[in-house]
């Protein structure tokens, strides 16, 4: 089976997430900062590309979005 991951940018990643569950939600999910306090993607992408567990987290978030469409 193909990586779901691959070709997906971290911002294709990030936006994908926020559209389909809202900052609010987003933030309630995986609790980082950058997700709770005046959210943006560019504010998670600068935090995420620097934090490799919360990419992680961020990463497996996605895959259960996909998953669960």
């Amino acid at each position: 089976m193909a990586d779901p991951l691959h070709g997906k940018t971290l911002e294709m990643i990030v936006t994908e997430l926020v559209e389909h569950y809202g900052w609010e939600r987003l933030g309630e999910m995986i609790t980082i900062r950058c997700f709770t306090h005046d959210p943006s993607i560019k504010s998670s992408l600068n935090f995420l590309r620097k934090t490799p567990w919360a990419r992680t987290k961020v990463e497996s978030l996605y895959l259960y979005m996909l998953n669960h469409k």
